[in-house]
């Protein structure tokens, strides 16, 4: 039987990641173009992702009665993965955007990649 205190953490948790999620939903709404859109879902979806962690986490370990930590395996591969989605996504949009004839930065050249400006 889990304690009132950490019902009540766990809601606020929840209700905490459900707020970094509407705000990132009105980020989505709001922002001008693609690239500007993927900032607020990307960034926001990882915190409210950790938020939610930290609750699992409360939530199992008052109610084994010991630190359950098994929640993390779940929030390592979102960390690894969510980052690498967001940048195939944008260099999707860029590649898109340049074969459309958009007025874009050059891609850079082979010879260009390790040098610093």
């Amino acid at each position: 039987m889990m304690a009132p205190f950490s019902e009540i953490v766990v809601a606020l948790l929840l209700l905490a990641s459900g707020a970094v999620v509407l705000a990132a939903a009105l980020g989505l709404w709001r922002l001008p173009d693609f690239f500007a859109r993927m900032h607020a879902p990307a960034l926001a979806s990882t915190l409210a992702a950790w938020i939610v962690t930290l609750a699992s986490i409360v939530h199992f370990s008052a109610r084994a009665g010991e630190l359950s930590l098994h929640v993390w395996l779940i929030i390592i591969i979102l960390s690894i993965t969510a980052p690498v989605t967001t940048i195939v996504l944008a260099r999707a949009a860029l590649f898109r955007r340049r074969l459309a004839g958009d007025d874009l930065p050059p891609p850079l050249s082979q010879g260009q990649a390790g040098e610093q400006r």
